[in-house]
């Protein structure tokens, strides 16, 4: 039999942040406890601040019957003389079954021990209470509080719960509160609780006493009074996702109202006057023409005729935040940027203050502008001398904003308050842009550095940052990372395959080595190659054909792999790889390092010639692309086919054995340009 399920679990107010980073979660681990249980059953997931709540409208009210097979010993080990052996007896004790109960049945050929047990389903008003206990305790929000004299831990302290099974509520306790049948209506209203009798009671019942309790339609309220607002205000909002899903989840009522805040606050650089209603009160910046106003969006969760006072309450506390940034604001104008303080700044136990790191960052910004001198030089249209000095000068004030009370206050806009501090104080634009630019990428879907310059600064700290670490055994284990290097190295080649930038990590890397103590370099290079698996969309044989061969630059690892995916993912690859891999297997115990001479004059068969001569045509060609070049090696199966076809390579004199498999292995080794082709499975 069905009938409909609800629960409700009635919280304190949840934590916006870990309760949504826990949300993908929630059902999941819900269906999978009823699936534990036999009790699988579709089910929708609710939440307000101060509840969630789990809706089945059809619930099975006993659990599946169950069953379960048990195999034993062969019957003659069974049974001796027709008389149980220890066997039998090991049976019954691992089974719990009688004597009687246990029967025989053939498998793989033999009459075997025998035993099925059944297991009825129970109600499942005696399994919910258990099933709801597990859930919460299933829940992960990273900090969770006791409350009372509880040894149950749960985010927020838990005030009421109700569990309705058809038109019966469950009599239990859980986490020290007794389940009831009632729940509280939206605070505005009443901080009364209401009785309700079965779920269509409760579902009308809440309605009715202010509480809407589909997010969906809570998004989808605020949503419309956006578009209503812009339409009035002839404005436009911008609409953070993860800023929506926070107000969504702190809320029962949504009321999104506009505020305003004094002209003045609009001197400040727009990221602050947006940081301080974002991060600090959820509120949502209006723009015009694309530049922000002086009006913002708060979201109320009251439930009121008059909302003046929640307005100008808001008011006053955004004013309060952007008075204080503003006099952060001018009194670091009149400081300037000074990096003299990075000296007092310890970066790390053993790597010095952040000022030596900046002088180890000069010296790798520097190397690779060499490397990229004129492509800078004709982006920027400076000359060499003068982008060596801004180069410098961008280096040295990256950090500077640290040491500025804007930054003290708003830590999330480092950079990006460097930036607009460089620009006031009539630094070259292509400096400011490198600091605001230092850090990115900064996510998955980050932008990257705007032009080269900015790039080389953003490379340069990255760099340092990676061989800083690994040189005082910082290396991150398991999924620790407090250091953030495995999203410097994909920093790094993101930057470096955007710009097409030469960049062999290994030379890189290993530059100004007395600049830091001595370590083993291969921890470091096996943990950027980790990071070059998983950043590449390929075939993991691939890129290991490619690593294998030593490529260390970026670039070059990204055009080769991709010229080894299309050929191994075209239709006729697997009849030209039984080719290749024979050729790889005659040359495995041949040092291809190794200068391995070709004498024509040994050549015996016409075969070897055609082979030898087709193979010099393709290898003095010149290509445009790797792809060009792999069609080309790729296309000498023919002749590779006719070679092993008609002549013998494991020739008796050895002189002709060794030519042959000499001959061969030039042509491995051509393919080795781009990728060892023997590592390639498919």
């Amino acid at each position: 039999m069905l009938k409909p399920l609800l629960i409700e679990i009635g919280v304190e107010e949840l934590p916006a942040i870990p309760f949504l980073k826990e949300l993908p979660n929630i059902e999941r681990k819900w269906a999978n406890l009823l699936e534990k249980n036999r009790l699988l059953s579709n089910f929708k997931f609710y939440y307000t601040p101060r509840r969630l709540v789990l809706w089945h409208r059809e619930f099975p009210t006993k659990q599946q019957d169950s069953f379960e097979e048990f195999f034993g010993a062969p019957i003659e080990i069974a049974y001796k003389n027709k008389k149980p052996t220890k066997a039998f007896f090991g049976f019954l004790k691992k089974t719990g079954a009688k004597a009687e109960e246990v029967t025989k049945i053939e498998r793989g050929g033999k009459e075997v021990l025998y035993y099925k047990r059944e297991t009825k389903g129970e109600d499942s008003t005696n399994i919910i209470p258990n099933i709801i206990k597990e859930f919460l305790e299933a829940l992960d929000f990273g900090k969770s509080m006791r409350w009372g004299d509880l040894d149950l831990s749960f985010i927020r302290p838990i005030r009421w719960i109700n569990a309705f099974l058809g038109y019966k509520y469950l009599e239990f306790e859980l986490f020290g509160v007794k389940s009831s049948n009632f729940s509280y209506p939206h605070r505005s209203i009443s901080y009364q609780p209401f009785i309700f009798t079965f779920s269509g009671d409760y579902f009308c019942k809440l309605s009715k006493n202010g509480v809407i309790l589909y997010q969906e339609e809570r998004r989808e309220i605020i949503l419309n009074r956006f578009k209503e607002i812009e339409k009035e205000k002839e404005i436009s909002i911008e609409i953070d996702e993860n800023l929506l899903n926070e107000v969504v989840a702190i809320t029962e009522n949504p009321t999104p109202l506009v505020g305003t805040f004094n002209r003045e606050f609009l001197e400040l650089p727009p990221e602050v006057i947006i940081t301080s209603m974002k991060e600090h009160q959820r509120y949502f910046p209006l723009f015009k023409g694309g530049k922000i106003t002086n009006k913002f969006i708060v979201v109320s969760n009251a439930i009121t005729d008059d909302f003046t006072q929640i307005i100008l309450g808001n008011e006053k506390v955004l004013k309060a935040r952007l008075s204080d940034a503003l006099f952060f604001y001018k009194n670091d104008l009149k400081n300037g940027l000074n990096n003299e303080g990075l000296k007092n700044i310890i970066f790390l136990d053993n790597l010095g203050t952040l000022y030596d790191k900046m002088e180890r960052e000069k010296l790798f910004a520097l190397r690779l502008f060499d490397l990229y001198r004129e492509r800078v030089i004709k982006e920027s249209g400076e000359s060499e001398e003068k982008l060596r000095e801004l180069l410098i000068e961008a280096v040295e004030l990256a950090k500077a904003d640290l040491l500025t009370e804007m930054v003290y206050e708003f830590p999330e806009l480092q950079g990006i308050i460097g930036y607009y501090y460089a620009l006031l104080l009539g630094k070259n634009p292509l400096v400011a842009l490198a600091v605001k630019e230092q850090y990115l990428p900064i996510g998955t879907e980050s932008e990257l550095p705007s032009n080269t310059f900015s790039a080389i600064v953003a490379l340069a700290i990255k760099i340092d940052t990676l061989k800083s670490l690994f040189s005082i055994g910082k290396i991150p284990t398991g999924t620790k990372d407090p250091f953030g290097l495995r999203r410097a190295v994909i920093g790094i080649i993101k930057i470096v395959l955007n710009f097409k930038l030469e960049f062999d990590f290994r030379d890189i890397l290993n530059s100004f080595s007395t600049e830091y103590r001595e370590f083993d370099f291969t921890p470091l290079e096996e943990f950027i190659l980790e990071r070059v698996y998983k950043y590449f969309d390929a075939n993991e044989s691939i890129i290991k054909a490619v690593i294998l061969t030593d490529e260390r630059d970026f670039v070059k690892i990204e055009a080769k792999i991709n010229a080894l995916k299309s050929i191994v993912e075209s239709e006729d690859f697997k009849e030209i790889s039984s080719t290749f891999k024979r050729v790889a297997n005659i040359i495995k115990d041949i040092d291809l390092s190794k200068v391995l001479e070709v004498k024509e004059e040994l050549f015996q068969k016409e075969e070897e010639k055609i082979l030898f001569n087709r193979y010099r045509e393709v290898i003095k060609r010149e290509y445009s692309t790797y792809q060009e070049k792999l069609d080309a090696l790729f296309g000498l199966k023919p002749e590779i086919d006719n070679f092993f076809d008609n002549v013998m390579v494991n020739d008796e004199n050895r002189e002709i054995r060794e030519n042959r498999k000499n001959l061969i292995a030039h042509i491995y080794n051509g393919f080795r340009t781009i990728g060892d082709i023997k590592e390639i499975t498919i």
